[in-house]
């Protein structure tokens, strides 16, 4: 019984098989599974997000690069200087092209995590002349939504830019047929309120007419004028009644606008045309002009505006507008 009892206790304790079962598990096959580790599979599902994100901003970046470097400043009017150890434009020229800040442009070249408006982008494509392949690029680049696509809110050529300059002192602007101001001379940006120092997503006309006081104050017979500028609004809308863009403006207006909100529930239309204006104009008084559009493509879409004067004296304070504004770069 003793040997018996000696041996069967022997048997199972005899630490071979723990030993046996210890083996498999000598940390051989937790080490195989924690090589990859528990927290690899995370870390691997996690990665193709952040690493998008960050190679997405640093291809936009050598993008924005690439198309600076290739513009020359004759291209969009900037004298280009003697020493230049750049190609193409600095920074900050584009920076001023496109009215942002100058630290604001220079981080997005830095690859930076900052956020970009889509009114912004359309600046910044307008500023470096992209064509609709780069704009649509440069969008998907930043992740955004073209607010304006195709003929909506065309390339502002350099032609189109020496067009503008060169109707001073006549005021003239090119707009989409949503209202947004695309480019402008520079009488014009001194015509109803100091346009350049307006955010470039707040350059709309429809925006600008109910919520910029200083052009409010400059229009004559303002509720008249924004009474037919919704008429027309309301008209153009009609054919982009499911765009992002348009709906976005309209629910704009509504919540800044009490007066705009009223307006628009008249459901009034009016097709487009020239019409007598009168302004008073902050730096040279009354001013009477004619509005005049040139359509710039097949579509009702983007249009050449101008600010014909119409009579001698008006002709008279544009010239001194111009001077005004030709004074204040020297």
């Amino acid at each position: 019984m003793a040997t018996a009892a000696r041996t069967g206790l022997a048997a199972p304790t005899a630490s071979a098989p723990p030993e046996v079962t210890e083996a498999p598990t000598a940390s051989a096959s937790p080490e195989v599974t924690e090589a990859p580790t528990a927290s690899a599979s995370p870390e691997v599902t996690e990665a193709p997000e952040v690493t998008a994100t960050e190679i997405r901003r640093h291809e936009l970046a050598d993008f924005l690069r690439s198309r600076r470097e290739r513009i020359t400043p004759e291209q969009v009017g900037l004298v280009p200087g003697r020493r230049r150890r750049t190609p193409g434009l600095r920074r900050e020229e584009v920076a001023q092209l496109s009215a942002v800040g100058v630290t604001w442009y220079t981080w997005l070249e830095q690859a930076r995590d900052i956020q970009v408006s889509p009114q912004v982008l359309d600046a910044l494509a307008r500023a470096l002349l992209l064509d609709r392949s780069e704009r649509s690029h440069l969008f998907s680049l930043a992740g955004a939504i073209d607010p304006a696509p195709g003929t909506e809110c065309p390339s502002i050529t350099p032609a189109l830019r020496a067009m503008l300059r060169q109707l001073e002192p006549i005021p003239a602007c090119v707009q989409n047929s949503r209202y947004d101001v695309l480019a402008h001379n520079r009488t014009y940006g001194r015509l109803l309120c100091e346009l350049d120092a307006v955010a470039p997503e707040d350059r709309n006309i429809m925006l600008l007419a109910y919520t910029n006081e200083q052009w409010r104050s400059t229009v004559m017979d303002i509720a008249e004028v924004t009474r037919f500028l919704t008429a027309k609004f309301r008209a153009a809308m009609a054919g982009h009644l499911a765009e992002p863009s348009w709906k976005a403006l309209l629910k704009r207006l509504e919540a800044a606008s009490p007066e705009f909100r009223e307006t628009w529930a008249r459901h009034e239309v009016v097709s487009s045309g020239g019409r007598s204006k009168i302004f008073r104009n902050a730096h040279v008084g009354l001013l009477r002009v004619e509005t005049s559009d040139l359509w710039l493509g097949p579509s009702a879409g983007p249009r050449l505006v101008t600010y014909v004067p119409r009579d001698e004296e008006t002709r008279e304070r544009l010239q001194r507008l111009q001077a005004l504004v030709l004074a204040d770069e020297d």
